[in-house]
């Protein structure tokens, strides 16, 4: 499958090494441009490129930045994008460590619909709630005592469909926590976020998490 991935962080990074040694044909652009990624490129075998580059014919794009940036990506790229195109968002808001106050979001609207409206696309979240090491590290066999879950959340049930299944080839539970107004249930301060929960305790999680944003994830 071919992935473009938009971001080269901890996260961006990590699901370059991953699917890339899956198999998948995986490229991947960052702010600092195509020449910046030569040394993961060589670790990876990802293709490194511009953000119109890696989107280009991509079955699956995912956005991996900090929140603040989403804004400065190029919206035409996005628009004129397939409707077949499933576009995943990572992202987290950290108004007090580093993305300052986006009034939406403080006013209720779920991250990841705020994404999706910056970018003029449908978004499925994931890969949110968990630490790099671990999305690298601590995949299992499906069916293994312990194996992680991570939550999926997104309108579109064939796009969402997809991600999961992306999601069990990394060694993963997927749990499918709904459409992208109940993505909030896996944001910062949640009792899903960053735990490392099986399935049954992932989906306890999810149902106990409260809409309102703790003072530590408001700005």
């Amino acid at each position: 499958m071919k992935i473009g991935i938009i971001g080269a962080g901890n996260i961006g990074g990590t699901l370059a090494r991953r699917w890339a040694k899956l198999g998948h044909q995986v490229s991947i652009a960052n702010s600092r441009g195509p020449a910046s990624l030569r040394d993961l490129a060589a670790e990876t075998g990802a293709t490194p490129g511009t953000v119109e580059e890696v989107t280009e014919g991509a079955a699956v794009v995912v956005v991996t930045i900090p929140m603040k940036n989403v804004p400065r990506l190029p919206r035409e790229v996005f628009q004129h994008m397939p409707s077949a195109t499933v576009v995943i968002d990572t992202c987290n808001y950290y108004p007090r460590q580093r993305d300052g106050r986006i009034a939406a979001i403080e006013e209720g609207l779920p991250e990841s619909r705020w994404v999706e409206q910056q970018l003029g696309h449908p978004v499925i979240k994931v890969f949110n709630n968990i630490m790099a090491s671990h999305l690298l590290n601590h995949g299992k066999p499906a069916g293994a005592p312990g194996r992680i879950a991570l939550p999926v959340a997104g309108d579109d049930a064939a796009a969402k469909d997809l991600v999961m299944r992306l999601v069990d080839e990394l060694g993963f539970d997927p749990v499918d926590t709904g459409t992208l107004d109940q993505s909030w249930r896996q944001q910062p301060g949640t009792p899903a976020y960053v735990e490392d929960l099986d399935a049954a305790r992932l989906r306890q999680a999810l149902a106990e998490a409260s809409p309102e944003r703790t003072s530590d994830w408001r700005a």
